[in-house]
């Protein structure tokens, strides 16, 4: 009886080994999620796309900054952040009291000076008059012609005084050079502002309607680009709305940063949507190339990289044999292939 027992057992146990090499072997490589999935090599049309991240930024102009040109007491500020403004509106005054007082001054030297001058002129005239009656010499009609002279060039320079004392009395009013909205205030009512050799900022006007976006674009996409490309693209403040635009310069310096080798595209927005954007948003942006029409393309993901070059596993006579690739194009799923295969081929697609 025992021994009959331990052939039972053992033969329990000897099935139970074979079930459990079906199971972990046979039946395992029969499922399809543990099998290598394989594509063939076809053409397709390809809209191509390059992705990239960008920044809203002001047009050249689009953003002024306004400061006094003299110095002086802020004696009014019209302007606070965020209030809109149009060319031309006074935004700030400064104290005019003394620059008033020296513009009287120097009208009053300009009445002097006529003054001084129509009598040397009405004496210059009444000794030619004298001269040619042989009443007066030469030289003292040179006398009356010369007094004339110092005459009119006083009045010359008291009128250029007067002139100057207008415009530096015209600089205590501060305009808006363009509409838009302040963006900063750096002064305030009772401050004495110091003209220099720059003079002082008072505020930032932006003008929100002249508004691009620049797109740091990668060094292997830039030659893809070119003037006059479809654009979208999305902020996170409005991520349901794609708003539209196209490439109207290419920056053809770098911008390197963390060794990361970009160039800038700048793209002029052509519909605001309804919606207020603001510099130094961040932009997602979608540029548009040209469709790739009946080319030779694979999924993307077939695609390896090593040491520069890329390679795709291809499989020939069941066996699997690495070849290396040029590619092309690419949209959100497949890349063109330029160079190293051909149509109908069989490649590996990563588990």
């Amino acid at each position: 009886m025992m021994k009959k027992k331990s052939i039972i057992i053992g033969l329990l146990l000897f099935f139970a080994i074979l079930f459990l090499i079906w199971f972990f072997l046979i039946r395992t490589d029969k499922n399809p999620e543990n099998q290598r999935k394989t594509t063939i090599v076809e053409r397709r049309d390809i809209g191509s796309t390059v992705l990239a991240t960008g920044i809203i930024k002001p047009k050249v102009g689009a953003e002024v900054k306004v400061g006094s040109r003299i110095s002086g007491v802020v004696k009014k500020l019209r302007a606070n952040i965020g209030d809109y403004v149009k060319a031309g509106q006074v935004i700030a005054e400064i104290d005019d009291a003394e620059l008033r007082a020296k513009l009287n001054q120097n009208l009053a030297a300009v009445n002097k000076a006529r003054a001084d001058y129509d009598y040397a002129k009405l004496n210059m005239e009444r000794q030619a008059a004298l001269l040619e009656q042989n009443y007066i010499s030469q030289q003292t009609y040179d006398l009356a012609e010369n007094s004339f002279k110092i005459a009119d060039a006083q009045l010359k320079q008291a009128e250029a005084n007067a002139e100057v004392a207008k415009v530096q009395l015209s600089y205590t009013s501060i305009y808006a050079l363009t509409s838009g909205v302040i963006a900063s205030v750096s002064t305030q009512e009772g401050e004495t502002v110091m003209a220099g050799l720059s003079a002082p900022t008072f505020v930032n006007i932006i003008d929100l309607s002249r508004l691009e976006v620049q797109v740091y674009v990668d060094e292997t996409d830039i030659g893809k680009i070119d003037i006059g490309q479809e654009v979208s693209f999305t902020v996170d403040t409005y991520t349901d709305t794609d708003f539209k635009g196209t490439v109207t310069a290419i920056y053809p310096k770098a911008v390197i940063q963390d060794n990361v080798v970009n160039y800038i595209v700048v793209v002029e927005i052509k519909d605001f949507m309804g919606k207020i954007l603001r510099p130094e948003m961040t932009a997602t942006v979608t540029i548009q190339l040209e469709t790739r029409k009946n080319v030779i393309a694979v999924p993307s993901k077939a695609i390896t990289r090593e040491r520069g070059e890329r390679f795709v596993t291809i499989v020939e006579n069941s066996v699997n044999v690495s070849r290396k690739v040029k590619t092309g194009w690419y949209d959100k799923n497949f890349t063109e292939i330029v160079d190293g295969l051909n149509e109908g081929e069989i490649i590996l697609l990563p588990e």
